[in-house]
């Protein structure tokens, strides 16, 4: 798994040079020949994936906050550049397209550090553990399947997860056998020296292997298929222009808040316990800089690479200087190795990124939260599901917008308990049947609601409190608030209404537990002055004594077969 390296005994910030190399050197085979693949999948020529793995790589190193993060363009940037690119130029026009590309690229950085000074960076704070769970795992197996086609030298158009596990399954007679045993005895070979031997620099010695044999065996006379013709050249000043920036705002905007999330949810993913945090905010400047920069060099929107990050991770990366080390092999590749990179077969390619992506999937840390949260597992279920049912992103949205409607759907519905105290001691308590022999008392009635209080709970607890009444027929209610951090104005009406309204029935509203900010609310709204200062107290002992003491003092406490019949 791409967090085996995470428990080295020592973690300084400076470990040397030589595992970044290494990292870098055999990122580079992975990241450059995707690079190229997805600037073909966005309409562009190949020589834009290698530019986006050149500038914006260098600059998220300067400024990002992961240590391995490994910056270039993915799949789902790629599609939504696609589909910008070819409103704006419908007819393909090759210098147009490099034109709209810079725009397109220096507004998602212009967004991204634009967010960062509003300090929207806490968008991420919606990816909870369970979710980012679900996510790698998602991405993981859709890793996989995308890569399992060049092991078997075949060709699926891609339409989706469960599609393209179709397509495979009936497209593999046409398995190139050549192709799959080469790609097999890569990744068996893969495979056994990670077990054996973890973090070395076995995928660099695959990766000139299969360069080697490509060379020797005239491979793809044979019809395995290779990375291809890469273009030598260095990228050229490009300028955005501002009449394009209109049409493009709305795209760049999802575009943008993709390239953030796939950050985010990459560099949380892959960052170490003993690393310092991904700050978001920060990452909102590395990634906007990143591709600001970018679009002056040819570069298309850019954003944090998952399949990539594994891969540094997993070789033994460390700090940024695998991604430096990465930049450069992408510009030597410009000038001078793109022919040699070229005669790389995909299939011992595809077999570097699966081995990498496989450990992402952890069914044990699904059935960890199963164990412990019900909720929490379907949260991280759904991030699964929503990735390979509507790709990286979107699922991640799915899973995000699930979450946040659990979480609603528990703030809308807090747990209002009433209170009893422990016999022979000064211990209030929850009443429940664990505790049968808790006192209660006659003619008081102590309830104490948990969370925050307002306008899409506060019926539903003006409801509650009101059947506790009907069943409990008290002559003092007293709300031990000691468990509400913020009341809101719509909440503050109704406990104005409710009081009201228990007053005409001869019931005498107390308040006791009010944190500063919840008093100064009440204080303000003129509830504490129908109240009166005399029945609000610092907690509910105090309450409970000033009733014993004054209101029934010659009360009996109620015997236990009574207080179950209260619990009732």
């Amino acid at each position: 798994m791409a967090s085996h390296g995470m428990d080295h005994p020592s973690h300084r910030p400076d470990f040397g040079l030589r595992p970044d190399l290494v990292a870098g050197l055999t990122a580079a085979a992975v990241v450059l020949p995707k690079a190229m693949a997805y600037a073909t999948v966005a309409g562009l020529p190949v020589s834009v994936g290698l530019y986006t793995a050149f500038v914006p790589m260098i600059v998220y190193a300067l400024l990002g906050t992961s240590r391995v993060l490994s910056t270039s363009s993915t799949t789902t940037l790629a599609i939504l550049t696609a589909a910008e690119l070819g409103m704006v130029v419908p007819d393909g026009d090759p210098a147009k397209l490099i034109t709209a590309t810079a725009t397109l690229t220096a507004l998602t950085g212009a967004l991204l550090i634009m967010a960062s000074v509003l300090r929207l960076g806490f968008v991420a704070n919606l990816i909870s553990a369970p979710v980012l769970i679900g996510f790698k795992a998602g991405i993981g197996l859709v890793i996989v399947l995308d890569q399992v086609p060049k092991l078997f030298g075949i060709h699926i158009a891609k339409e989706g997860f469960l599609r393209d596990v179709l397509s495979l399954i009936q497209h593999l007679p046409e398995s190139s056998l050549v192709t799959l045993a080469l790609g097999l005895t890569a990744l068996v070979l893969l495979l056994i020296t990670e077990r054996i031997w973890p973090h070395s620099p076995a995928p660099l010695a695959v990766v000139a292997a299969g360069i080697a044999i490509s060379w020797f065996g005239n491979l793809s006379g044979a019809g395995v298929a290779t990375v291809g013709h890469i273009p030598q050249s260095l990228p050229s000043i490009t300028l955005p222009t501002p009449d394009l920036v209109i049409m493009l705002l709305p795209g760049a905007i999802g575009i943008a808040l993709m390239s953030f999330t796939e950050t985010i949810a990459a560099g949380r993913a892959f960052a170490a316990p003993s690393e310092p945090p991904i700050r978001a905010n920060r990452e909102l400047i590395a990634i906007g800089a990143a591709n600001l920069s970018g679009a002056f060099f040819g570069a298309m929107p850019a954003g944090g690479g998952t399949s990539q990050t594994a891969v540094v991770r997993a070789v033994g990366g460390r700090t940024q200087k695998a991604s430096l080390v990465t930049a450069a092999v992408s510009a030597a590749t410009m000038l001078a190795l793109a022919p040699l990179l070229g005669l790389l077969p995909q299939a011992v390619l595809a077999a570097i990124v699966i081995v990498y992506s496989i450990g992402l999937i952890q069914p044990l840390e699904f059935a960890s939260i199963r164990k412990v949260r019900t909720m929490e597992f379907r949260w991280a279920l759904a991030a699964f599901l929503g990735v390979l049912a509507f790709g990286t992103l979107q699922g991640i949205i799915v899973a995000i917008v699930l979450s946040l409607l659990g979480l609603s759907s528990q703030a809308a519905h807090p747990r209002i308990h009433v209170i009893g105290r422990k016999r022979g001691e000064d211990l209030l308590r929850p009443i429940s049947p664990e505790h049968p022999d808790d006192e209660t008392f006659e003619g008081l009635l102590i309830v104490r609601p948990e969370g925050r209080l307002f306008f899409a709970n506060a019926q539903q607890v003006a409801d509650r409190i009101r059947e506790l009444v009907a069943d409990h027929k008290p002559r003092v209610l007293m709300l031990d608030l000691s468990r509400v951090f913020d009341v809101e104005y719509s909440a503050l009406q109704m406990m104005i209404d409710g009081e009201r309204r228990f007053a005409e029935e001869g019931i005498s509203i107390w308040l006791a537990g009010l944190n500063p900010d919840v008093l100064g609310f009440i204080r303000r709204s003129g509830l504490a002055d129908r109240v009166g200062e005399d029945r609000m107290f610092r907690n509910a002992e105090a309450g409970l004594r000033r009733y014993l003491d004054t209101a029934a003092p010659t009360m009996v406490t109620s015997a236990p077969s009574k207080s179950k019949n209260d619990q009732a």
